[in-house]
């Protein structure tokens, strides 16, 4: 049974209120013992808590707050012990303060007395940590690992979000990197550029050598050659990949018009849609191993180019269409509901995104194609690609960076 040692207020209010229904329903001699009871229990005098289980045991907020016991001279002891222990939390902090306040004494940093060192013997945590938000520990140590002026300029100048669900127009599409790069992220590597409409759910990918600015740009010019609809959006995440002086002038010069968004940093979700593709179109094949030759990446490119067919054309998608909140006895939650399963050309052709002539040389192109054959095809080029070696780690350097792109020039060519 708990004793007045370790409860909290919270838990002795708590167990005087049970206390105090059995309190009132028995007789003089039942109160007797519950009040020996309690007063070993809670340690508190018998006739306190007799005023208790005849008043109120709802705590009453103080009419008069008390004055600090610590004064500036301990804030500024403990601004100075906390940066010398590198910002650790007060549970941490508060038993090294004496300690510390000699040690920085010692090589004159800071200046004691035995006042202070009294102070900062018996200080408690909980007042630790007021004192560590008062001073603004938190904020000098997000300064100290990113000082001021070293943010990406380029996100600052691009709005933050995510794209709406329930997009209804075509265009709109989020963008993400996927590494190959194994257990190791050292040397040079491949990486996979992909792009997801949120409306529709089609989907293009591209391999290539390196994140370089040009490699990056190489890269979006090949989805552009094969992409059936125009961009109205892009949506990348906050890395420097994306955000960049030489990339975003590329966009606007290609797609005019273009708007461009961006995540909020360490929110995942807000890309969700071609988060989880990452995992579905681009892991399921090549998974998680290392692959950091131009061999490589070129098979890599030819199997994306089978996958573009084999995904738009051919793999039904549900799309989310309804989010209807429901509320239980103990909690609320969401019940999503979903349409009916159409793959990403089919959803296309329900739009006005794409011409009735493009609509139909796809649509012949569909009907060409056998779709176990070219699965088939797609799992033999994965055979090829694991069967290809990785270069050494010496070699990283030796490896030129160009994405290699065919010599088309027009969607119609890319499709016949």
């Amino acid at each position: 049974m708990p004793n007045a040692a370790n409860m909290s207020i919270d838990e002795e209010r708590k167990y005087l209120k049970a206390m105090k229904r059995r309190y009132g329903e028995t007789d003089r001699e039942g109160r007797k013992a519950l009040l020996d009871e309690m007063e070993e229990i809670t340690g508190k005098h018998r006739k306190s808590l007799i005023r208790l289980m005849r008043g109120s045991l709802e705590r009453k907020p103080r009419k008069v707050q008390r004055g600090r016991i610590y004064g500036a001279a301990v804030d500024d002891a403990i601004r100075v012990i906390s940066e010398s222990l590198d910002y650790i939390c007060a549970e941490r902090l508060t038993p090294a303060l004496a300690p510390t306040a000699r040690q920085l004494a010692r090589h004159g940093e800071i200046q004691v007395t035995p006042t202070l060192l009294e102070q900062l013997e018996r200080i408690s945590i909980s007042t630790i940590q007021r004192i560590l938000k008062r001073i603004g520990q938190d904020q000098r140590r997000r300064e100290r690992r990113r000082p001021p002026g070293t943010t990406n300029a380029v996100a600052r100048e691009i709005p933050a979000g995510r794209i709406d669900w329930d997009e209804k127009q075509p265009g709109h599409f989020e963008v993400d990197l996927v590494h190959h790069c194994g257990p190791i992220a050292s040397g040079n590597f491949m990486h996979t550029l992909q792009i997801i409409d949120v409306a529709t759910g089609w989907s293009e990918r591209v391999a290539a050598l390196g994140r370089s600015q040009l490699v990056m740009q190489d890269a979006f010019q090949r989805l552009l050659y094969r992409l059936p609809l125009a961009i109205l959006e892009l949506h990348p995440d906050n890395g420097s990949e994306f955000l960049n002086w030489n990339l975003i002038h590329f966009w606007k010069k290609v797609f005019p018009g273009v708007h461009i968004s961006r995540s909020f940093p360490y929110h995942k979700n807000d890309n969700r849609f071609v988060e989880q593709k990452n995992a579905t179109l681009v892991r399921q094949y090549l998974g998680y191993e290392r692959l950091d030759s131009v061999a490589q990446v070129n098979l890599a490119n030819q199997l994306y180019d089978l996958l573009w067919l084999y995904n738009n054309f051919f793999q039904p998608v549900m799309r989310l269409q309804e989010k209807i909140p429901c509320v239980s006895e103990d909690r609320t939650h969401i019940r999503r509901r979903y349409d009916t399963a159409q793959t990403p050309f089919d959803r296309l052709c329900h739009t006005d995104a794409i011409s009735v002539e493009l609509r139909d040389q796809l649509s012949r192109q569909r009907d060409q194609t056998n779709p176990r054959q070219l699965r088939e095809e797609i799992y033999a080029l994965i055979d090829r690609i694991s069967q290809l070696p990785n270069l050494h780690p010496g070699d990283f350097e030796d490896v030129a960076l160009t994405l290699f792109i065919p010599t088309f020039d027009s969607t119609e060519q890319v499709l016949t």
